[in-house]
């Protein structure tokens, strides 16, 4: 496993899935196959060359990813992972290994040169995400309407010479975006079960990768098992896996722009997500999908911002922790940093809460972190540590007044002196 200190800090990370098929409103690849085959799933079917089209369109306003960078610095994320080519093949940067990318668009420009250079200007860590499928390519070979429908390892065979061909493509895209564009700490690989590890080449690949960025982090998609970090999908595990992990998540139910989806969570759902997975001691990466001008939509602004007022309140609680306390200890989320341990509560208490298995004679101080103020507690241990135990263990009960209440989610600073 590579060793990284800032992923194991940062908690929080925006997810950028865009390409040229914001201008039909559609999800990124999965309309020209209806879906990735998930029951209860449906996506619409675009015709392959309908969807194609629009590589030959897409014409974004400038300075897209300055704005998606500000807001992410905002509402308190630490690192970014942008779409640079996802399974329909479409790069997002000129690259001289095929045609199929922004240098045929109006656009013409470098969307992951602007990223890059837009996430460092807001002190965010670069990701890229890359999908190893090339569903465009001929050698991959392409996929067609007559594909459909779209089951997992079921695909159309190249010629072992086709294939050849592609993984050259494969490598030297890869190459083009480890060598172009400064540090890049994370490479989010996706869809590698298409293919086995023998095909991808992948032992070779992940060490071009490590040596090209050494101090990379690399997700768990080219081979199952392995990379640095696991990555479940839109959901929080309900145990930490027990390494280093990150879920991934959408606002809605698309990743990519998607109008008519308009089945947003709630800020204090996505609050909430936050304080589960930094409670498990992972990252939440919370996805963004720009229109086809690359503005954002406004429900997405609007829960960016509320997040970003809410982490100003109760940021300490959420960068540079670890998980906290024991599932017996507290009934909910709870994180560490050093001397201070953050209570979230995700439900409005009636009165007090209790915080148990503390040694409770070296409890410093308690206080709701958003607002500064100092709350009234009690403690009590059994008599007989306490007439014969220096250090005793108890129970804390803390009063938590109406006014301490955080709209979204209130946190308990407990401070306790080592």
């Amino acid at each position: 496993m590579a060793e990284s200190t800032w992923f194991d800090l940062a908690r929080f990370g925006m997810f950028v899935h865009w390409s040229h098929c914001s201008q039909l409103g559609c999800d990124l690849s999965w309309p020209l196959v209806g879906g990735p085959g998930i029951p209860g799933v449906s996506i619409p079917v675009v015709p392959a060359t309908t969807y194609h089209a629009g590589a030959d369109t897409f014409c974004p306003e400038p300075g897209a990813a300055r704005r998606w960078m500000a807001l992410a610095r905002q509402a308190g994320m630490r690192y970014a992972v942008l779409t640079t080519k996802h399974h329909d093949g479409f790069a997002l940067w000129p690259t001289e290994a095929t045609d199929w990318s922004i240098a045929r668009t109006p656009y013409g420009g470098d969307l992951v040169a602007e990223f890059a250079d837009a996430a460092r200007a807001e002190g965010l860590e670069v990701g890229f995400y890359f999908s190893l499928p090339d569903w465009h390519h001929p050698d991959y070979p392409a996929l067609t309407d007559a594909d459909r429908p779209y089951s997992f390892g079921n695909r159309r065979r190249p010629t072992p010479e086709a294939w050849a061909r592609f993984v050259d493509v494969l490598f030297a895209q890869v190459r083009e975006l480890l060598t172009g564009y400064g540090r890049v700490a994370v490479l989010w690989w996706d869809l590698g079960f298409e293919r086995t590890p023998a095909e991808w080449r992948a032992d070779e690949l992940e060490a071009m990768c490590r040596a090209l960025q050494p101090g990379i982090l690399l997700n768990d998609r080219l081979v199952i098992g392995h990379g640095d970090f696991e990555t479940p999908e839109q959901f929080v595990p309900p145990l930490p896996p027990g390494h280093r992990w990150e879920t991934c998540m959408t606002m809605n139910d698309s990743w990519g722009y998607v109008p008519r989806d308009v089945r947003y969570k709630s800020t204090r759902a996505l609050v909430d997500t936050l304080c589960e997975v930094a409670g498990r001691g992972g990252n939440l990466l919370l996805n963004v999908s720009p229109s086809p001008t690359g503005a954002l939509p406004p429900e997405q602004v609007e829960r960016l911002d509320a997040i970003g007022a809410w982490m100003d309140r109760n940021g300490d609680a959420i960068h540079g922790t670890t998980a906290g306390l024991e599932p017996w200890q507290w009934y909910g989320p709870s994180t560490r940093a050093g001397d201070r341990i953050f209570c979230h509560l995700l439900q409005r208490p009636y009165d007090t809460v209790t915080v148990r298995g503390l040694p409770v004679r070296r409890v410093r101080s308690v206080r709701a972190l958003g607002t500064g103020v100092a709350l009234a507690h009690t403690s009590r241990s059994t008599l007989i540590d306490l007439l014969f135990n220096s250090d005793p263990l108890g129970e804390l009960v803390i009063e938590v007044p109406s006014a301490a209440l955080d709209p979204l989610a209130t946190v308990i600073e407990i401070c306790v002196d080592a």
